[in-house]
């Protein structure tokens, strides 16, 4: 039986399993299984690949999408540049490359909403999953700024620093933390949510709940508002080609 699954933390919210369950089901698969590899931390991520056996691929969430990095014998030439790694592959000899299909996901979730006026976005969160949003951003020639807790080098604002002026400069919002994760759904990124128009779209990584706080707050303003179900199905698509290649 081979074997696949989400490494991560605290990942029992996640629809990966349930995706791959019912999908292996529709699709007649039944020399598949898919798990969850709850781990504290990732130095024992090793022991997963060890005593797992015939385990032949791993989708990866918050919070080891970069730290998995070093512990990969290649990472595709896309991944490098994003700095993040959401899908690995284990070959027939055993080494682990890592991949990201999250940038695709993102690219094919958000084009078909895209006017010509969102071309400036704020990318909420600096974690794993913004790296990969800024490399599809930058692809489709819009230009970003990240927001974050806490001034640093390359960040655009801090929460205290995001000023009204700025949310109706950037109409497009990605929130790429975990806040408003079920089942946390009353936390929200914490913006002036006020100055939002319909003429944004505020996009939220987070698909349970459907619909968040961050999302919510935005409907009430006109935007347009779009979970990351859409997304999560097609990087897992695009996963289980890698796996299958």
């Amino acid at each position: 039986m081979n074997k696949l699954g989400l490494l991560g933390k605290n990942i029992a919210y996640s629809f990966s399993k349930t995706y791959f369950k019912k999908k292996f089901e529709d699709e007649k698969i039944t020399d598949t299984t898919y798990e969850n590899f709850d781990i504290e931390a990732i130095d024992l991520f090793p022991s997963i690949i060890k005593n797992t056996s015939n385990i032949k691929g791993l989708n990866v969430t918050i919070p080891y999408k970069e730290v998995v990095i070093p512990y990969l014998d290649k990472v595709s030439k896309k991944a490098k540049a994003i700095g993040a790694v959401n899908t690995i592959k284990v070959t027939k000899k055993g080494k682990l490359v890592g991949y990201n299909t999250d940038c695709y996901g993102f690219k094919k979730s958000i084009e078909p909403f895209l006017k010509p006026h969102h071309k400036s976005a704020l990318i909420l969160g600096t974690g794993g999953a913004s790296k990969a949003i800024a490399y599809s951003l930058k692809k489709l020639g819009v230009v970003y700024q990240y927001v974050s807790r806490k001034q640093s080098e390359g960040i655009g604002f801090t929460y205290d620093s995001l000023t009204e002026n700025a949310i109706k400069n950037h109409q497009l919002i990605i929130n790429c933390t975990p806040l408003g994760t079920f089942p946390n759904i009353e936390d929200c990124p914490n913006i002036p949510y006020q100055a939002i128009t319909d003429k944004h779209i505020l996009f939220d990584l987070i698909y349970n709940p459907d619909e968040t706080k961050f999302l919510k707050l935005g409907k009430q303003n006109n935007a347009v508002t779009i979970n990351g179900l859409n997304m999560l199905k097609l990087q897992a698509e695009k996963a289980w080609s890698i796996w299958n290649i």
